[in-house]
């Protein structure tokens, strides 16, 4: 099986399809996590009530250009260490350091 990466995480649903859908349109195929999870905001827990776009490992490059070309303004991202919302530019948390993404190991 294929390696894939996380390209975006955010918790802007129509945004997040809207993505997709120009990424496949491009031929990077892409797919999107936590979309059902959505229905819980508010009752699950914050670090669970994220949609994610995940991309093949070798495609994350051309994807995250495409993004680029697009201006597309990437979602902000919270870290599950200390809660704090981070510029989606920063892979490190402002607040503590920790790593975006952290509980996938490889985001």
């Amino acid at each position: 099986m294929e390696e894939r990466k996380c390209l975006v995480a955010g918790g802007n649903l129509l945004q997040a399809h809207t993505w997709k859908g120009l990424l496949e349109a491009s031929g990077i195929m892409v797919e999107l996590r936590g979309e059902a999870l959505m229905g819980g905001v508010g009752e699950l827990p914050v670090d669970m009530q994220t949609v994610e776009l995940w991309v093949p490992e070798l495609s994350i490059d051309a994807a995250r250009q495409l993004l680029s070309q697009l201006q597309a303004d990437l979602p902000q991202w919270q870290c599950l260490q200390c809660q704090e919302w981070n510029d989606a530019s920063f892979e490190l948390c402002w607040n503590c350091s920790a790593e975006c993404c952290e509980r996938h190991n490889d985001c």
